[in-house]
């Protein structure tokens, strides 16, 4: 009863330490911040740019898996301090680009700090939320939101950095990289997974019969990726994500083309990363609360609603219609990590969790994808209707896909 006491105490520390390194490691998505001098110093083009930021998320979803190869067989406490180190350097030697060749850059930011943080991101969540078995949903919505909070918190002051005079770009990237260098060596040294024999809570019988009925077991990773009910799950979050990723990508060019003022079109990129944080932790929570299947239908609704309003403001020309869209997108999208999450360790169990997690991590890949063929739809009609077609459509498909998940 000693241990178990102690058990259920310090989990809340290793979910607070898990919701600061993830804070730090989320930096990666403040590129639209980060990219802003090397393209003024170097001359680099935006497409070049926006290589790399595809680079980096493909090297992050990959690190993932390396992460959970890795703390399988040395454990997550040298794994972490590896990605910490990777993650580390990679922004040291960014901030001493001298813009001779952009392949650099994809080498020390896409590659090494994408890798580092990906290896991170999932021994991190994995190792935190094997002490949560009855908090699932809460849990992962917690580190998500920590993640996503990044580019808003941290994204905000390196920009700030930058524009001082007597720090400048070279300096803030220093400064961000041994801030995430020292942060997940602290993780590295404090997170870890619960000992043999722990007794933790586990989840509660639900009333009004919300508890989906099946076998619980942990599925190994070969035993998840044929099952077609993980499929149709991965496929449903590409296209509830693929939503997100696309506003985010010209949310303050679409204020602005509905009417919104400069100032108030900048203000909504920022309510846009407070809803998304909202969102991962406002979806674990109802994850808990209302079970995997009430949720993810909640979410998907949620999706629908975001195309469908940002749309009608675009065809209106409506500011008002814009932000409800704005705010509800940004809701959604943070439904769909906090979901991966969740899903993934209630359906297939912990025990594989590190890497049946990255595999479904991909998803953001995928997600990418559909959020660049958007922008090109965008430049080819000139008009943001029919990015905003497609996206109501690929979430309208992602609910024919959400109705249909039963088993694992």
């Amino acid at each position: 009863m000693k241990q178990e006491g102690q058990g259920l105490r310090i989990r809340w520390l290793y979910l607070a330490v898990g919701v600061a390194a993830m804070l730090f490691a989320g930096i990666i998505y403040a590129w639209s911040i980060l990219k802003a001098p090397l393209a003024a110093e170097f001359g680099w083009a935006d497409s070049a740019l926006a290589v790399n930021f595809t680079l980096t998320m493909c090297f992050f979803c990959l690190g993932g898996t390396v992460g959970g190869l890795l703390a399988k067989r040395i454990g997550p406490k040298l794994t972490v301090i590896l990605s910490a180190v990777l993650a580390c350097a990679g922004f040291l030697l960014t901030a001493r680009l001298s813009g001779g060749s952009v392949g650099t850059l994809y080498v020390t930011y896409g590659l090494m700090s994408g890798l580092g943080i990906g290896m991170a991101y999932n021994v991190v969540i994995s190792s935190t939320n094997a002490w949560f078995p009855d908090k699932k949903g809460t849990c992962s919505g917690a580190l998500m939101m920590g993640f996503g909070a990044s580019a808003l918190v941290l994204g905000n002051l390196a920009g700030s950095l930058i524009e001082n005079p007597s720090v400048g770009w070279r300096s803030t990237f220093t400064i961000l990289g041994l801030a995430l260098g020292v942060v997940l060596l602290i993780a590295g040294f404090i997170v870890r997974n619960p000992p043999a024999g722990l007794a933790l809570p586990q989840p509660k019988a639900s009333s009004g019969g919300r508890k989906e009925t099946f076998e619980l077991r942990d599925f190994t990773t070969g035993e998840m990726v044929r099952r077609f009910t993980f499929w149709r799950a991965f496929l449903c979050l590409v296209f509830l994500a693929a939503v997100g990723n696309t506003v985010i990508s010209f949310a303050k060019d679409l204020s602005l083309s509905v009417g919104a003022g400069a100032a108030l079109a900048t203000t909504l990129v920022g309510v846009l990363s407070v809803c998304n944080g909202l969102g991962r932790i406002l979806f674990g929570a109802l994850f808990d609360l209302l079970g995997r299947r009430r949720t993810m239908l909640l979410a998907n609704a949620a999706t629908i609603l975001a195309a469908a309003v940002t749309l009608l403001s675009v065809q209106a020309g409506s500011v008002v219609l814009c932000v409800a869209g704005l705010c509800v997108t940004g809701l959604s999208y943070g439904a769909c990590p906090t979901i991966s999450s969740a899903f993934i360790a209630a359906f297939y169990g912990t025990k594989y969790f590190p890497i049946n997690f990255s595999v479904m991590n991909f998803n953001l890949m995928g997600a990418s994808f559909i959020a660049t063929a958007g922008s090109l739809l965008l430049s080819s009609t000139g008009g943001y209707t029919a990015p905003f077609l497609l996206l109501l459509v690929l979430s309208m498909a992602a609910l024919v896909l959400n109705v249909s998940i039963r088993r694992p």
